[in-house]
């Protein structure tokens, strides 16, 4: 019997990832990201107003001014790429001093295009590693009420609920939702 290879699926090129640390040079690149990753994400959580107009410029002042901040040395900023030099995605952890929660991983973004492709995973797994490096014991990480993609993707990582809490963004108010991740449990 003769098999129809037309039928038969190319097999998958597997995707090459990488981190690199970013500089203050990277501040415009890590906020377009992130302003398209917002505008992508929380449409319908933020008023579209601000993601349509407000946000490209929010990100650019935040960024310029958090890589350029004191204090480097308790933070990490990574950029994923896909090579060569095609930016997929950013996250950044910071040792918050006196915080009873641990090391905050105060963003986690993959570009809508690569989620699902190992970015998050891999960015989770840098943040994981760089806080046991720094002695800690535990990250936490504050999600949008109503991101529901984002909160599935901390859950199936092991990531657990333990709080909510008023905030600010674009210009409403809004609830975020801590979530923890014990360090000494889990891999």
């Amino acid at each position: 019997m003769h098999a129809d290879r037309s039928a038969t699926p190319a097999p998958l090129t597997p995707i090459t990832l990488t981190l690199r640390t970013a500089t203050s040079a990277d501040a415009p690149l890590i906020a377009a990201m992130h302003a398209a990753s917002w505008q992508a994400t929380y449409r319908g959580l933020l008023p579209d107003e601000f993601l349509d107009t407000e946000v490209g410029n929010d990100r650019a002042a935040y960024w310029r001014a958090r890589l350029e901040a004191p204090g480097g040395e308790r933070r990490l900023v990574q950029i994923a790429e896909r090579a060569p030099h095609e930016p997929v995605g950013f996250m950044c952890v910071e040792r918050q001093i006196g915080s009873p929660w641990g090391v905050l991983l105060d963003n986690l973004h993959a570009m809508p295009a690569w989620q699902g492709m190992g970015a998050g995973k891999l960015m989770m797994r840098a943040a994981k590693d760089w806080a046991r490096e720094q002695g800690e014991m535990q990250l936490y990480l504050y999600v949008l009420k109503g991101n529901a993609p984002a909160i599935a993707f901390y859950e199936s990582q092991g990531w657990q609920y333990s709080g909510a809490e008023p905030d600010r963004m674009g210009g409403i108010d809004i609830t975020a939702l801590r979530y923890v991740y014990r360090l000494d449990a889990q891999r």
